[in-house]
């Protein structure tokens, strides 16, 4: 009888476990939003995140613009006529990334630091 109810535990620990809202805290904040144009601006949804694999959702509303993400191991871009969504699944190191628009990177810059 004690097996199964430390069974019964065990399969309720993982489905709570699944869950979104009882997800770990780096499994729940995987995902970051990048967004470039209409006007001249670009952002990153956090400007600091723990290093980790996370999911970038680039939003390129521009055709005049792009996005490029650039730093240790990562130089993921989109093109400068393309306007749309694109996903990518990035490993971010401690360090500096900075992102910017290529035509335009004078004015349209950031960072992201990764701890």
């Amino acid at each position: 009888m004690r097996q199964l109810t430390f069974g019964a535990a065990l399969v309720a620990v993982a489905a709570a476990l699944a869950l979104p809202g009882f997800a770990p805290a780096a499994a729940r904040n995987a995902t970051l939003t990048g967004t470039d144009g209409p006007g001249f601006t670009i952002t990153m949804s956090k400007t600091t995140v723990k290093a980790g694999t996370y999911t970038i959702v680039i939003h390129d509303k521009s055709n005049i613009h792009n996005f490029r993400l650039t730093g240790p191991g990562v130089n993921k871009l989109t093109s400068v006529p393309w306007v749309g969504t694109k996903t990518w699944t990035v490993k971010l190191n401690k360090g500096i990334y900075k992102f910017d628009c290529d035509p335009h990177a004078a004015i349209m810059k950031g960072v992201l630091r990764v701890t």
